[in-house]
């Protein structure tokens, strides 16, 4: 039996790729930063790629659709033990971030882990125990 593949620390909803695909088709590259500043409660914010400048502190959960999601170093801490699903909603963006479509914005929700799901200490990545 072959050992399961990396379990992904993002993903997102089919709502979700199709808004990352025209934003990307209109814009060029887009990236997600996941915010947890007072401001924007705890959003999943989209920028152009390259308009918020990533720290040492930031840590990059991994792609969706092909675009970059990131988080800080001690919101990831927190949430370590979940998966994020980067998802859509209705109403208009907060903040700065970039519109998930007409009357739309991007949503984060999570859940956790199983616990066949181990995760390596390694930022960013995530690795299956078999039990």
């Amino acid at each position: 039996m072959s050992e399961p593949g990396p379990v992904a620390r993002v993903v997102a909803t089919p709502a979700a790729l199709e808004a990352i695909g025209v934003l990307r088709a209109q814009r060029g590259p887009v990236m997600f930063f996941q915010s947890g500043g007072c401001c924007d409660g705890s959003l999943p914010l989209c920028f152009d790629d390259g308009e918020l400048i990533i720290g040492d502190h930031d840590v990059l959960l991994g792609l969706v659709g092909g675009c970059p999601f990131y988080i800080d170093s001690r919101q990831f801490e927190a949430w370590k033990h979940t998966q994020l699903i980067l998802g859509v909603g209705v109403g208009g963006p907060e903040g700065f971030s970039l519109p998930a479509g007409e009357d739309r914005h991007f949503v984060t929700t999570s859940r956790v882990f199983a616990p066949d799901e181990s995760l390596s200490e390694d930022r960013g990545r995530s690795t299956r125990r078999i039990p």
